[in-house]
């Protein structure tokens, strides 16, 4: 070998041993590729996505979740209310018992009271008439007799006025009277010196009084100042 060989052969070796190293760093590189834990950040298929935030909505599942943790009517409740529910029904009913007994008490009263005001309308009617029969008999009778009847029809008349009077009926007093507009209508005036003012010169017809109620006012004339 001659020395120009020797000199290059050393220069050789440095570069077989680059060589080495960089094959034993081109290992310890892929051991730690290897030995690199999954997941990292240079992988992106490995990063774990982010929390997602909950719809303002909800889903189903959590309504359903609330409904379940909200407390609902137990049973003791429910029989409560149905208890007191059917004591209110009782009372209702109770009230509208009594109210229709009520109301068929108000009417078979109101339906005696007619029957009691027919039967004394009918009593006083049958009464009365039986009282003037007598004075039609005296009619009649007065009328068969001949010549002058005015006492017999005057006999009749003071008859049949006390059969009224014993009924409630009486007359109102009028001539010389102060006028009374409760008993007494004015027909029409007539100027008098004689008398004050709104007495009663004459009567054109008779008023009546019934158990002191009035129940045909006297048609009169009435004085008047000149």
């Amino acid at each position: 070998m001659s020395s120009e060989e020797q000199r290059r052969q050393p220069e050789q070796e440095p570069e077989t041993s680059n060589t080495e190293d960089g094959a034993g760093t081109n290992a310890e590189e892929d051991s730690a590729l290897i030995e690199e834990p999954q997941g990292s950040a240079s992988d992106p298929a490995s990063v774990e996505p982010p929390d997602e935030e909950p719809s303002p909505a909800g889903s189903a599942a959590d309504v359903e979740d609330l409904t379940e943790e909200e407390p609902g009517v137990t049973e003791e409740e429910v029989a409560a209310l149905a208890a007191e529910l059917d004591d209110v029904r009782q009372e209702r009913d109770r009230y509208l018992d009594s109210l229709m007994r009520l109301k068929a008490e108000f009417d078979n009263s109101r339906k005696r009271q007619e029957r009691e005001r027919e039967r004394v309308l009918l009593s006083a009617s049958e009464r009365l008439v039986t009282e003037l029969l007598p004075v039609l008999d005296n009619l009649d009778r007065a009328l068969e007799v001949e010549g002058d009847v005015r006492e017999g029809v005057r006999a009749t008349r003071d008859q049949f006025v006390d059969v009224l009077g014993r009924e409630g009926l009486s007359p109102v007093a009028s001539d010389g009277e102060a006028f009374d507009p409760n008993v007494h209508e004015a027909v029409m005036g007539q100027p008098s010196d004689e008398h004050e003012e709104g007495t009663i010169l004459q009567t054109f017809q008779q008023g009546y009084v019934l158990n002191g109620r009035p129940i045909r006012a006297a048609k009169v004339v009435v004085a008047k100042q000149v």
